[in-house]
C-alpha cells in the first residue's frame, strides 16, 4: 500500500509538471510517470490505470490551447480519432484483463522496443518545412500506424507519443505544431476510452492521480505556449533530444 508524505506528493508534482511538458512538445512523459508512481508502491497495473487521469487532464489543457490558437486541424481530426479510437479501446482491455505478473515486464518491454525505434530512426517524424500535409485517404498506410498507436497508447502509454508524431508528421506530413495538436488530442481520445475501462475494473487511486494531474496540467499549459512560439527547426531539436531523454529512462527505470 502506498504512503502519501510531502515526499511523494513533491515527486508527483514535479514529475507530473516534466510529463506534462514532455507529452505535449514530443512525448514520452509517462516514461517518469510509471516509475514515480511503482516507487510509491503501486502495482503495475494499478500505476499504468492511476497515470491515465494525469494523461487526460493535461490532454484536455493542451487540446483548448492548441485549438484557441488555431492550431487543431478539426476536418482531419474526426477521421484520425475514429482510427485511433478503436485501438485504444482494445489496448485498454488487454492491459486491464493482462496477469498483473505479465504487465510489469511487458510494461517495461514495450517502453525500451519503442525507445530503441524512436532513438534510431528520429528524422521519420519530421517532414522538411512547407510539405503540404497529405489527408487520411490520400494516405492510407497511415492507418495501420494510427491503430497501433491507439492500441498502444490504451496499452501502455508511454512513449505513444512517437507513435502518433510517426504517423501524423511522417505518414500525413503535417508540421510539428499542428501534429502535436493533433497529437495530443487523439491521446486525450483514448485515454478517455482507457479511464473508462480502468474505472470499470476499479483500477485508479484518485488523490496521486489527481496530484500528479495538477503538476501535469501546468507542464501542458507552458508547453502549448512554448510550442506555438517555437521555430520548426527548434521544434525537430527538442523532439531529438526527448528522444534521447524518453530512451534512457525506458532503458534504466
Amino acid at each position: 500500500m502506498y504512503e502519501l508524505s510531502l515526499l511523494t506528493v513533491s515527486l508527483l508534482l514535479v514529475t507530473g509538471f516534466l510529463a506534462g511538458m514532455i507529452n505535449v512538445l514530443a512525448g514520452g512523459g509517462s516514461n517518469l510517470t510509471l516509475p514515480a508512481l511503482m516507487v510509491m508502491g503501486l502495482p503495475a497495473d494499478i500505476a499504468n490505470a492511476t497515470n491515465r487521469v494525469s494523461i487526460f487532464l493535461q490532454s484536455v489543457t493542451a487540446v483548448t490551447g492548441f485549438h484557441k490558437h488555431g492550431k487543431l486541424d478539426m476536418p482531419d481530426l474526426r477521421k484520425i480519432l475514429g482510427v485511433t479510437v478503436v485501438g485504444g479501446l482494445f489496448g485498454a482491455l488487454t492491459a486491464s484483463y493482462m496477469p498483473q505478473g505479465l504487465l510489469k515486464p511487458v510494461l517495461l518491454s514495450a517502453m525500451v522496443i519503442m525507445a530503441g525505434i524512436i532513438l534510431f530512426k528520429p528524422s521519420a517524424v519530421a517532414p522538411p518545412e512547407g510539405t503540404p500535409p497529405r489527408g487520411l485517404t490520400d494516405s492510407p498506410s497511415s492507418i495501420p500506424l494510427l491503430l497501433l498507436a491507439g492500441f498502444y497508447g490504451g496499452f501502455v502509454q508511454a512513449g505513444v507519443g512517437f507513435i502518433l508524431i510517426a504517423a501524423i508528421a511522417g505518414g500525413l506530413r503535417y508540421d510539428l505544431v499542428r501534429t502535436n495538436a493533433l497529437k495530443v488530442a487523439c491521446s486525450l481520445a483514448f485515454t478517455a476510452i482507457a479511464l473508462l475501462v480502468f474505472i470499470a475494473n476499479d483500477q485508479i487511486l484518485w488523490v496521486p492521480g489527481l496530484i500528479l494531474a495538477l503538476g501535469s496540467i501546468v507542464g501542458a499549459h507552458m508547453a502549448v505556449k512554448i510550442t506555438i512560439n517555437l521555430s520548426h527547426k527548434a521544434l525537430k531539436w527538442i523532439l531529438f533530444v526527448m528522444t534521447i531523454i524518453a530512451s534512457g529512462f525506458a532503458l534504466f527505470s
